[in-house]
Order: C-alpha cells, then structure tokens, then sequence
C-alpha cells in the first residue's frame, strides 16, 4: 500500500514538472497583466507602458495595462500577491512598495518578502539637494557646516511624511550629525513654491522637477543623493562625495511575480526586460526622465530588494516617520 502510494506521488511530481517545464516553454500564450500600482500618467506608468509595449513585441502577446492606485502602492500589490503565480499577472512595483511600506505600515495585507518573486528592476531615480539662493551653502560640506553652527533653525520639506524626500533629509541629518526642521506638504509643488519663495531652506526632490528649478536658478542644487552620479546630472557630485561617506538614498522601479511563479518563467521574463533595457531608445527615453538604466539578474535583484529593505527600516526608524 505504501509502495502504491509512493509511486502515485512521484507519478504526480513528474506530471507537475512535465506540466511546469511544457508551460514555460510556450510562455506567453495569452495576454498578460502588468499591475501599476500608481495613477495613468505618473513615471511609473510611463516606464510600464514603455517596456510592456518591448514585451508585447518581442514575445508576441499583448500587455495589458491595470492602474491600480491606492493605499501608496499597496492595493496594487495586494492583488498582484493574490493572483495565480504562472507569469500571467505581474506588478511593477518600486521601493516604497518592497522596502518602505513595510516599515511604515504596522498591517500589510503581503509580505514584500514572502510573496513575491523579483523579476528584474528597470530604473533608479535619485532625489537631488536643493537650497534657496539665499542659504551661503554651495555644497555638502557648506550645509553641514551651517546646520551645525545654528542647531534646529535649518528647515527642510517634504512631500509627506514617510516620502523619499523626508527620509533622505532625515538620514542626512543623522548621518552628518546635524539637526534640522521637517515641514511636510502635500506634495512636491507647494514644498518647492515655499523654497524658492524662502520659507523653507533647502530641500530633497525628485530630479525631474529638481534640474529645471535649478537650471532656471530659482534654487541651487548641491548633490545627488545616489552612490553614483545620475546620468541625467552627471556634474552633480553625490552626497557622499560631499562628506557623508555611505550615503545611498534612491527609488528605483522593478517588476515582480506572485510568489511561485516558475523559475523558467521568471528567467524569461528577466532576459527579454534586460533585452528591452539594452536598446538605445529604451535607455533615453529612461534618463530622458532623469532615472538610470538598471540591469540585474532576477537573484541580483532579490538580494537588492532585501538591502534596501533594511536600508528603509533604519531611514523609517531615524525619521519617525508613520503611514498617514
């Protein structure tokens, strides 16, 4: 009976590998679902459409487009994490989904960790230090030096508590031993209105919106908060560069895959994304949008997302910062 049993077992584990192999190897034969977690419109949209429009034409189905905003990327996440792990659902998610919210949030409804499979990452994006004209700061070391000699009276803002742009201001100011004042906005535009009008000091934005503030001299940009500098300001040292040796604060944009998604399947996908990322209009059209190209093997990129979760942790932590 024993004997009868176990050959039905391994009957059955040959069937599923047979099954497993014979899918991966007609993948895809219908259209898939790539989950942005984001409104239509934003950078993270546009990235998606643009590589999901690559993998229409090089594995000949469509890619169809889900916007699924909501919660700061987790209702997005959530769906992808339930959806049936055979490649046919995938999430273009980014750091606040895999590395931030897990620290901001006490419930999620996904572990970042346990239930997703990392497929590659496209782009990197920085924030950029910014400071009103009027701030005798020229550069890192000038702001360090100025934070420390008017303890607390520094303000920085933000576009939210909990965003990229409070954490990297607050592990500035722990990293280089200084004290400085947080005033949230909600969002980016009011938070640069209020810098180039002086009511604020200095601030960390997006590159996007950071470079024309700059290039128009309304605010003076100081660093790039990358371990490298970004191509789309390759002038621009990193604020480590400066003197706060170690400082890497970056977003970056990845897709992902329910949790048991097939291996063969993952690697597929991660070979024609890096394919797609490799074209020449592909990678200027990314820092075009002041992002950096990035190229990794799924494995590559596990170990990545689990770095910056911890990275994240001890920003949330130092920050203080809560979901709103």
């Amino acid at each position: 009976m024993l004997k009868t049993l176990l050959k039905k077992f391994l009957a059955a584990c040959v069937i599923a590998g047979v099954s497993i192999a014979a899918s991966a190897q007609t993948y895809p034969a219908r259209p898939i679902k790539l989950i942005v977690p984001y409104a239509a419109g934003g950078t993270t949209d546009i990235l998606g459409r643009m590589i999901g429009q690559k993998l229409q034409e090089s594995m000949g189905q469509p890619v169809v487009i889900e916007n699924k905003p909501g919660a700061a990327t987790n209702l997005g996440a959530e769906a992808t994490a339930k959806a049936a792990p055979d490649g046919y659902t995938l999430l273009l998610g980014t750091n606040v989904t895999f590395a931030v919210n897990p620290h901001l949030y006490e419930k999620l409804a996904f572990d970042p960790l346990k239930d997703f499979v990392p497929i590659a990452p496209i782009a990197l994006t920085q924030t950029v230090l910014l400071v009103n004209p009027s701030v005798p700061a020229h550069n890192v070391r000038e702001v360090i030096a100025l934070a420390k000699a008017q303890p607390g009276k520094l303000s920085y803002g933000s576009y939210g508590s909990g965003s990229l742009a409070h954490l990297a201001a607050a592990q500035f100011a722990a990293m280089a031993g200084v004290q400085m004042v947080h005033v949230p906005y909600k969002g980016s535009a009011p938070a640069m209105t209020d810098l180039v009008g002086g009511h604020i000091n200095l601030m960390f934005d997006n590159i996007v919106t950071a470079l024309p503030n700059a290039k128009s001299g309304k605010v003076r940009a100081l660093a790039v908060t990358g371990a490298r500098r970004s191509a789309a300001a390759p002038d621009l040292p990193t604020v480590a560069e400066g003197g706060v040796s170690g400082y890497e604060v970056v977003g970056w944009f990845g897709f992902a895959a329910p949790a048991g998604t097939p291996p063969e399947i993952v690697r597929k996908l991660n070979s024609e994304i890096n394919r797609a990322l490799a074209m020449p209009d592909v990678r200027d059209r990314i820092i075009s949008a002041g992002a950096d190209p990035m190229n990794m093997s799924s494995e590559t990129f596990a170990a990545f997302i689990r770095s910056d979760y911890t990275r994240s942790g001890i920003m949330v932590k130092t920050s203080g910062a809560k979901a709103e």
